[in-house]
């Protein structure tokens, strides 16, 4: 095959001609980090101690950590390139913390040949995490990054003022990526202080009054009203719900299938506007307010289904509970000093709720949901971004496209 003018054939397939085929080794060093005893571990800022990084930090301060600066061997500032040793999910791009890190951690550190904020751009395609996920996965007890498969990526390389003008012309991108992660996540405070509020009665609505009552759950709806049983045709199709097909309160997948080859789980018969409460591994929140769909669905035993009663209660309104306080701390204590986190269908009966008449949980959910509704609008939008910034890589990373 004919290369085209001014490009020529490499290691790395087709690039321009003044670019160089290299590999990642070639242009970077890497260095893994070190965790003192744990009992030397400050929570709080202490004079003469140094914060230790873990991969956690990097979304949250909740858990911050301090060891004394003596101990510190490996030490990052806020704008060194960090990778995610270990997953879910593996090979995390990270940085904006400054400390010591810890064994999980690894410090990228590019040499004279390589832009820094190119390499950062290098180290966050697609397809490298492809390629480190998979063989990770393959690897028999291990699932942390195969360095030597990293270090032997190859690399088309630019000029260095091009590396330059390509980071410029992806960080107007990662700019809006940044800025849409501050207000999803502002925006998922807003909803957790208005879930805070107006699920508890201390802010209400204009035009409600009376008093709330503590109601159990099973006192107010029926539980897992419907199941397939023995006598179910064979022949019965219906679409699957399992535990691992719902992320916190969104359905991103479903299986088809017919009872006689269904998993034995696939049990409970479904409706809309049921309300699906993970039993397994609650603390995860994969529950799920079903809205209905084409054909007959159904749904794992391990989930207990609440089907709510007409004019008793709004099943918006027992949803946006699932995800309150109020609840989860019912559901913690009950998974205290548990060996294997779940709950059952009594458990959940016995959950209590603090419940207005019927007028006004539709209300507070029709708020709720609004601002549900506003936050995956925002999560969409910042996925799109996503694929545009990774398309926008692949072609400039490349070399297809040339911003000189």
């Amino acid at each position: 095959m004919a290369v085209k003018p001014g490009y020529k054939q490499s290691e790395v397939g087709e690039i321009p001609a003044e670019w160089d085929a290299t590999t990642i080794g070639a242009v970077a060093s890497f260095s893994g980090g070190s965790q003192p005893p744990r009992s030397t571990f400050r929570f709080s800022p202490t004079e003469g101690y140094i914060r230790l990084i873990q991969i956690r930090d990097y979304k949250t301060d909740e858990y911050a950590s301090y060891i004394p600066e003596a101990m510190a061997r490996k030490r990052c500032t806020a704008t060194d390139i960090m990778i995610g040793r270990y997953g879910p999910p593996i090979f995390q791009i990270l940085r904006g913390i400054e400390g010591a890190y810890n064994v999980a951690l690894i410090k990228a550190t590019p040499n004279a040949k390589i832009d820094r904020e190119f390499f950062y751009l290098v180290l966050q395609q697609e397809r490298l995490f492809q390629l480190i996920d998979s063989l990770s996965r393959r690897s028999s007890g291990q699932t942390g990054v195969e360095m030597p498969a990293l270090r032997d990526y190859g690399l088309p390389l630019p000029p260095l003022p091009e590396q330059r003008t390509i980071a410029e012309g992806v960080g107007d991108v990662v700019a809006l990526l940044g800025s849409l992660d501050r207000l999803i996540a502002k925006k998922r405070d807003l909803k957790q202080a208005a879930m805070q509020q107006l699920l508890t009665g201390q802010t209400r609505l204009p035009g409600f009054h009376g008093e709330w009552e503590m109601k159990r759950l099973g006192d107010v709806l029926d539980t897992d009203p419907e199941n397939l049983g023995s006598s179910t045709r064979p022949d019965f199709a219906f679409r699957y719900i399992a535990l691992e097909d719902i992320e916190q309160g969104i359905l991103r997948s479903h299986a088809e299938h017919v009872f006689a080859s269904a998993p034995s789980r696939a049990r409970r018969k479904l409706r809309p506007n049921d309300v699906l409460v993970s039993t397994v591994r609650p603390n995860l929140q994969s529950h799920l307010l079903f809205t209905g769909g084409i054909g007959d669905w159904v749904c794992s035993t391990g989930f207990c289904v609440l089907r709510c009663r007409e004019e008793i209660t709004n099943p918006a309104f027992i949803f946006q509970h699932l995800f309150a306080g109020c609840v989860n701390r019912q559901i913690d204590a009950l998974l205290t000093g548990s060996n294997y986190p779940s709950i059952n269908g009594g458990d959940v009966r016995a959950l209590e709720i603090p419940l207005p008449k019927y007028a006004e949980q539709t209300a507070i959910a029709e708020v709720l949901t609004e601002m549900d509704e506003e936050l995956a609008a925002l999560e969409q939008r910042r996925e799109k971004t996503r694929d545009f910034k990774q398309a926008m890589m692949q072609e400039l990373l490349t070399g297809k496209t040339r911003l000189v």
